[in-house]
């Protein structure tokens, strides 16, 4: 990928060759509009070796379909793709000892993360390719709505749109992504917990991003009404609760039932999701299979 080579070019102290990431943005918004979930939803599909390139396009697709909820510009979605996917180019500077890390941070080796905004500045400063608004990105994704953030503690409208949009995308895609540490959380699970967060986000930025992924994200674990356990498939374009589900297992007779996808939108009335579900509870290792179609194996 295109993405990852150009990363890795940059952390062996090549180049950046900026006038390309137009070009792969504008790819990136095309895939998004045609089809949502697709993009979005794949670049959770990450490996340790491959996360930080993966995560800079998660980001900058998660940035253009927020923009686009958003009703921003055509030129201001293509920014904000392009702030997504140089959001963390500071990283290059970060050992990859640190970055890779099995375990838990020193304090130490937190400082020096906490360097990398500041160093995607010294890296992009000058460069005619990258302007101010996604040096911003670069700068403050790391800042909170209440001013605990960092590196400059800046508190609600001093943090700009495409800033409180970049915090937002940034921190749901580490969230469910596994990492050498830990493992990803379940998609509904992340949203939830952000939910709580107060003081993190800007509230109107994250009640549009749930518009934008859905209260049940695609590769969600949901139970139906029914007593089925499916994966979220795919959203409806107009309503939150009713997305298209893959049933695969009944809680009844606790055994898995054949794949069928359900469209909640046409069963208003008859079927309906009642509660996202743990993965882990229920010992499915195997479900981004379900969504991606990369295997016929469910748990």
């Amino acid at each position: 990928m295109a993405v990852v080579a150009m990363f890795r070019k940059a952390r062996m102290g090549q180049p950046l060759k900026l006038a390309r990431v137009g070009e792969l943005v504008s790819e990136f918004s095309d895939s998004v509009l045609r089809h949502p979930s697709a993009l979005i939803s794949l670049a959770r599909l990450k490996t340790a070796n491959d996360y930080t390139h993966m995560h800079s396009v998660a980001v900058s697709a998660l940035m253009i379909a927020l923009a686009h909820e958003l009703n921003l510009s055509q030129d201001l979605i293509l920014e904000a793709g392009i702030a997504g996917l140089l959001h963390d180019i500071g990283k290059i500077a970060i050992p990859e000892t640190i970055l890779d890390k099995p375990g838990k941070l020193t304090d130490e080796e937190f400082e020096i993360i906490r360097k990398h905004p500041k160093a995607a500045i010294n890296i992009l400063t000058d460069n005619q390719y990258v302007s101010d608004l996604v040096l911003d990105v670069c700068l403050h994704h790391h800042e909170k709505y209440d001013g605990s953030g960092y590196p400059h503690r800046l508190a609600s409208e001093q943090i700009s749109l495409f800033s409180r949009m970049g915090a937002v995308c940034d921190v749901y895609d580490a969230l469910t992504s596994t990492r050498p540490y830990k493992p990803g959380w379940d998609p509904a699970e992340a949203i939830h917990q952000m939910a709580t967060w107060q003081g993190h986000f800007d509230t109107e930025i994250l009640h549009a991003f749930i518009r934008t992924i859905g209260v049940y994200p695609v590769g969600a674990l949901v139970r139906l009404e029914s007593g089925l356990l499916g994966v979220v498939m795919e959203q409806h374009e107009k309503s939150l609760l009713t997305p298209q589900v893959k049933v695969f297992f009944s809680t009844h007779s606790n055994r898995p039932v054949p794949h069928e996808i359900i469209d909640l939108a046409k069963l208003v009335g008859r079927e309906k999701i009642i509660s996202r579900e743990s993965p882990a509870k229920w010992g499915f290792s195997q479900l981004d299979s379900l969504w991606t179609g990369l295997s016929t194996s469910a748990v």
